[in-house]
């Protein structure tokens, strides 16, 4: 079925102004082909997209979900014109990042100040996301990259070793716990714990210890971004787990300190992974190789 971009505008018209005439007038068609292009799209679709009225008509259930997929068309055609209209500004290429937090707060910045640098002709965007999120951009093509931590959720993405990383405790200065050089995890199961919002990596992984242990997690607070936790901390509010790097620059800036996490678990890698295909895109292919120098020894074949 082939929809064209006139009708489709024409139904969005008429959806918005509740009126057949007024939506042919913005669209400047007249009324009687109008009237023609909804009743043939009517029969293509099997589906009656608006209800007649005396005073105008009413959208149906039908309509709206068609009017959801015409707005979300209208924004893919709108990032289509502009990344386009960028090549005749001597853009090269656009590079669709997803990645974790904790990849962003730890080592994902100099490595992308690196590329751009070396090439200023591709333009970045980059998404702040779980580690889940960032895997099914990728697979669902949302994004050409993903920063993210084991495990691999699809074996469509294929990976490669990025950076590693270790988990560390946040605690307030004060507090029992800073005396100590280490802690376990089974010490933080008596503490409030201050974590990110559900899905994130860390938060779910610090879930299935306590499982383990037979004990509940107590995360009194859930909130996106790490400097909200520092915060937090602070506060008194409780302690939390997060990546050494940003740990250690909370440390300096508010009344916390850091306390290393004595568990296997707590030393994690960060993969980069792209969809699996014969050939990467020219653009995606220089990113792999500025970040992961060797792909072709590194590579995760699950």
């Amino acid at each position: 079925m082939r929809l064209d971009l006139t009708t489709l505008n024409l139904i969005l018209a008429i959806e918005q102004t509740r009126s057949i005439t007024r939506g042919a007038e913005r669209e400047h068609l007249a009324l009687a082909a109008a009237s023609k292009r909804v009743s043939d799209l009517e029969a293509r679709l099997g589906v009656q997209l608006f209800e007649r009225r005396a005073r105008g008509v009413e959208p149906t259930e039908a309509c709206r979900a068609l009017v959801r997929h015409i707005r979300s068309l209208h924004a893919s055609l709108h990032a289509l014109e502009s990344e386009v209209v960028e090549f005749a500004r001597g853009i090269k290429g656009h590079l669709r990042i997803a990645a974790n937090t904790g990849s962003i707060a730890e080592c994902l910045p100099p490595d992308l100040a690196a590329f751009s640098q070396a090439h200023p002709q591709i333009r970045i965007s980059l998404e702040d996301t779980t580690s889940a999120e960032a895997q099914a951009a990728v697979a669902e093509g949302r994004a050409d990259i993903g920063v993210f931590t084991p495990p691999l959720l699809d074996n469509r993405i294929q990976t490669w070793n990025y950076a590693k990383s270790r988990l560390a405790v946040l605690v307030p200065k004060g507090h029992a716990l800073a005396k100590r050089a280490k802690v376990s995890f089974s010490d933080l199961l008596d503490y409030d714990l201050i974590g990110l919002h559900a899905g994130a990596s860390a938060q779910e992984l610090m879930r299935e210890q306590a499982q383990a242990r037979g004990r509940t997690l107590n995360a009194r607070l859930q909130v996106r971004g790490f400097d909200a936790i520092a915060q937090l901390v602070e506060a008194g509010l409780g302690v939390a787990v997060l990546p050494s790097a940003p740990a250690e620059r909370f440390s300096k800036v508010f009344a916390v300190q850091t306390v290393a996490l004595d568990e296997d678990w707590a030393a994690r890698d960060y993969c980069l992974g792209v969809l699996r295909q014969e050939r990467l895109p020219a653009v995606v292919q220089r990113f792999v190789d500025a970040l992961c120098p060797t792909p072709t020894a590194e590579s995760h074949k699950p």
